[in-house]
């Protein structure tokens, strides 16, 4: 009733005000885009709405060397290993750990201030050699240190340089750090910069073969910087002790950093309470005759377990399993997504084919509980619904060539798309057919003389061949 009794000049009335409004906003968009050369509805979405819509992004704390690692990739194929998104969050996370705001005191550290803005790698390696030339500067050996050495045992020279430097300036930072706001900022930084040189120094003798005193380093830093846990020194921790087999030392850090979100820690704390899976999962399994022990399906708390882990590892297994083609990892990952994946792949697959069994085993369980998971996935109790965003967030951390897993991807069989599809066209049809019943009619005459004209234009051509009384006593037939 209240709709038919609008007059048309409620309509004109709407019409006019919806394009006073429009255009409103058009000449407002116009002048800020003139004095600020940006878009003022774009500026918002990127800057509120799209960190509200997207996944959260972590540091990968087993990130490799750009110089020495993820520049010899490019090397040999031509390919770029990193995309410009990973590289810009490792920008704003260098700016975070390596700057203050009393960098402009001193030389070096001002220049080193723009180097780390710096979107070019030849600029910032120019900038860390001119402030050494001004003076000795931590943060510049660890700019070369990551960029410019183009070998690990180089860049492990470039972090002892680093370190000496870095030590003197934390103890003098930490005689004046309640002298003010101003010194509390430049010791922050400088006890950022120690963490990081000692943590890339402890990696550097994992992976130049040294892995006790690799383990040593991380365990003394861990000591005497217990609060500072925003570099996840854990998981590297995790990673040696793993390549020592000293798996009673895991499981004691795995309890004592239980509870957080890490990349590695989460995964493997879930798998370890698996009830017969435990070492099969996280490859931490010492002995042969604990994988003869295969767990029973029907238990509640095994198939608890198994879901758990399969929702944890998510993508996991297609790489463990080389059923997919494994890449170099980002720099940053996202939990429970393909970036991640591929960054607990890429340093664990060698403790998982170092138990013999581990992998035929993760296959049958793996495969089993996939089976398990639900279509939608909102009606399982054990698996949990992924964002909406992950897929784009892997999109932007992982390579262009790299095709991004879509987890739980269950495609349905061709029967139940076909028959949804008939059943749909059916019943418009049937709806045309009631509504506008000649004009359907029309169309159907239309199409069965074109369906049929090839068969009647073959059958005139017989005719014409074969004799009249042949056809004739055909035609009786």
């Amino acid at each position: 009733m209240f709709l038919n009794t609008l007059t048309p000049k409620f309509y004109v009335a709407l019409t006019g005000t919806s394009s006073l409004i429009s255009g409103l906003i058009l000449i407002f968009e116009w002048w800020y885009f003139r004095k600020y050369g940006t878009s003022f509805i774009e500026q918002v979405s990127v800057s509120h709405l799209r960190p509200l819509l997207e996944c959260k992004v972590w540091r990968n704390p087993l990130n490799l060397f750009r110089g020495a690692e993820y520049n010899r990739y490019t090397w040999v194929t031509g390919r770029e290993p990193l995309t410009y998104y990973d590289m810009n969050l490792s920008a704003q996370d260098h700016q975070t750990f390596f700057t203050c705001d009393s960098d402009h005191l001193r030389p070096a550290d001002a220049i080193m201030q723009k180097a780390w803005r710096e979107r070019n790698p030849q600029a910032r390696i120019t900038a860390a050699h001119e402030a050494l030339d001004l003076e000795d500067c931590a943060t510049a050996y660890i700019l070369l240190a990551e960029e410019e050495a183009t070998t690990i045992v180089e860049a492990e020279k470039l972090f002892k340089q680093a370190l000496k430097i870095g030590e003197s300036c934390y103890r003098r930072s930490q005689q004046l750090q309640h002298h003010g706001a101003q010194y509390e900022a430049q010791h922050r930084r400088d006890t950022n910069v120690l963490v990081y040189i000692k943590r890339r120094l402890a990696m550097c003798s994992r992976k130049l073969g040294r892995t006790r005193e690799a383990v040593k380093m991380m365990r003394d830093l861990m000591k005497e910087f217990p609060l500072l846990s925003m570099f996840n020194i854990h998981e590297n921790l995790l990673e040696s002790l793993l390549e020592l087999q000293n798996y009673a030392d895991v499981q004691a850090v795995l309890a004592k950093y239980d509870g957080t979100r890490t990349h590695c820690a989460e995964r493997i704390s879930t798998a370890v309470k698996c009830v017969s899976l435990t070492s099969v999962w996280c490859g931490l399994c010492a002995s042969a005759g604990f994988l003869q022990r295969r767990p029973s399906s029907s238990s509640p708390s095994s198939s608890s377990s198994s879901c758990s882990a399969v929702t944890c590892l998510s993508f996991s297994p297609q790489y463990l399993l080389e059923m997919k083609s494994l890449i170099l990892p980002p720099e940053h990952i996202l939990k429970r997504g393909d970036s991640e994946a591929i960054a607990y792949t890429f340093f664990h697959l060698q403790h998982w084919k170092r138990v013999e069994g581990a992998l035929n085993l993760l296959h049958c369980t793996w495969e089993g509980t996939f089976r398990m998971i639900p279509y939608p996935l909102e009606k399982g109790h054990l698996f949990y619904p992924y964002p909406v965003c992950t897929e784009t967030a892997d999109r932007e951390l992982l390579p262009m060539f790299h095709e991004v897993s879509v987890y739980p991807k269950k495609e349905l069989p061709f029967f139940i798309l076909f028959t949804a599809g008939l059943c749909s066209f059916t019943a418009m049809l049937a709806l045309l057919t009631h509504q506008f019943p000649e004009l359907m009619g029309v169309f159907a005459k239309a199409f069965l003389s074109t369906l049929f004209a090839p068969l009647n234009f073959i059958m005139e051509k017989v005719e014409s061949i074969l004799p009249s009384s042949l056809w004739h006593q055909l035609t009786r037939i």
